[in-house]
């Protein structure tokens, strides 16, 4: 192997990656259904929450917040302006930035959910100690900064 990695190594490295994927696609498929049982799909509640924790946002900047690519943001905001959860806000200085604001059918929207929301996130992961969510959290930051800023970036 190069570098002297050993096939053992890298056949862990491949079961760790496995199995952080399924249980990253398990809890998701459960978060996800309970919003899609409330009229909206993942990305208009992560916009939405959004908003309603860090108040307005430059149209610009929300998709980097939710990991979401820009392109997709106008049609997620679209979507949620149709529906009444927010509205767009032009800014006072620069014509060229647009704000997304919650409204308050939003507020209404987010405040009615978001409790049996964090309340399911929690449920799911009470398997885990205290001290095992944070060893996990500790552990997958690690994960995440290393992906992020030392490893080159892929030649595709």
């Amino acid at each position: 192997m190069t570098n002297d990695v050993t096939r053992e190594e890298l056949d862990q490295s491949l079961k760790l990656f496995i199995v952080l994927s399924r249980a990253n696609r398990s809890i998701n498929d459960h978060v996800h259904k309970f919003i899609q049982q409330h009229g909206m799909n993942p990305t208009e509640f992560a916009v939405l929450e959004l908003l309603y924790h860090k108040g307005q946002q430059p149209l610009q900047q929300i998709g980097g917040k939710i990991l979401l690519a820009s392109g997709s943001i106008t049609y997620v905001v679209d979507k949620l302006e149709k529906k009444g959860f927010l509205e767009r806000v032009a800014c006072p200085n620069d014509r060229r930035v647009t704000y997304a604001a919650i409204t308050q059918q939003g507020k209404e929207m987010i405040e009615s959910m978001f409790p049996s929301h964090e309340k399911r996130i929690h449920d799911i992961l009470s398997v885990l100690s205290s001290e095992e969510k944070e060893a996990a959290i500790s552990m997958l930051k690690k994960l995440g900064h290393y992906a992020d800023e030392f490893l080159p970036e892929s030649t595709n």
